[in-house]
């Protein structure tokens, strides 16, 4: 193994974690004003998979099923979740989005979008196909690697 660059891999990604958590406060105050940070990515995550139950929202978070909970509490408290009994389980809840919920979460994409798109005008496509390619794996290998520990 490659000692001194995936030390080079390990010291750029403190750094976009760094940047990425001093943006998550903006970010979520463009859903809502009085939504936590860490609650955009479970809300995002409910966009992209509606019906989820709270237990696999947890797992993909990487969080424990009472943390999700409260989260989950919240969110709903906003008005920008909604649940409903899971047809094939009576104890589960399926998850989804209101439509104020979808409506905000999408403002708050186009946002970062934007952004983005901004940050990296510069770049190719290829480049960026390059970047989303490898970050796909990174976090695929970081997946793997979580469970393996686990």
């Amino acid at each position: 193994m490659d000692t001194d660059n995936v030390q080079r891999v390990e010291r750029e990604l403190a750094l976009l974690l760094r940047r990425a958590n001093a943006a998550a406060p903006r970010i979520a105050q463009r859903v809502h004003p009085d939504l936590e940070p860490a609650a955009y990515p479970i809300l995002a995550r409910i966009g992209q998979v509606p019906g989820v139950r709270g237990s696999e929202l947890a797992e993909h978070i990487g969080v424990g099923r009472g943390t999700m909970s409260r989260q989950l509490a919240k969110l709903a408290e906003l008005g920008l979740i909604e649940r409903s009994t899971d047809p094939d389980d009576s104890r589960g809840q399926l998850i989804e989005l209101t439509d104020a919920g979808a409506e905000r979460l999408a403002r708050a994409r186009v946002a970062r979008r934007d952004f983005f798109q901004h940050a990296l005008q510069d770049w190719s496509g290829p480049d960026l196909a390059h970047l989303a390619d490898q970050l796909a794996r990174l976090n695929s290998s970081l997946d793997e690697a979580r469970r393996s520990r686990d």
